[in-house]
């Protein structure tokens, strides 16, 4: 971002995570609370790209070794004749997706704790940081009344 930038930035979809990656504004007086704020919201954004990557390359693979098993137990390639890729229906990609997503139950059940946790803590920072704000400015308007 410029330097004379005063917001957040987001760039564009992480390949690997396919999250938009953030990168924070930082106040030149940034008070305590408002960086822990920003930190949390940091960390936040890093659980959230290693969770979203490792769980993408994972299905991803997992998903061209079911393609290769399907496709070999049938007597087929994984190229036809024209060189394209050759794919399965749709019934048999199902079974797949139900046996990841059961496979991952408790990883996704972690992660969504997870999730909630550092939402919470997100938002009560935010709660705390509004509420030093507000107090800063009532000071300052009656300093200045």
């Amino acid at each position: 971002p410029p330097a004379h930038s005063r917001n957040d930035w987001i760039g564009p979809p992480d390949k690997h995570s396919n999250l938009r990656p953030v990168i924070f504004y930082v106040p030149p007086e940034e008070s305590s609370l408002e960086r822990r704020l920003r930190e949390a919201r940091q960390e936040a954004q890093a659980c959230d790209q290693r969770f979203w990557a490792r769980h993408n390359r994972a299905f991803c693979q997992e998903k061209e070794e079911f393609i290769y098993s399907r496709l070999k137990a049938k007597g087929l390639e994984m190229r036809d004749e024209t060189g394209q890729k050759a794919t399965l229906n749709a019934e048999e990609m199902a079974d797949f997706y139900k046996d990841f997503l059961s496979k991952n139950f408790r990883k996704h059940m972690q992660y969504n704790r997870d999730w909630y946790k550092r939402n919470f803590t997100i938002t009560f920072l935010m709660g705390q940081v509004a509420l030093a704000r507000a107090l800063r400015w009532l000071r300052w308007k009656k300093k200045n009344v």
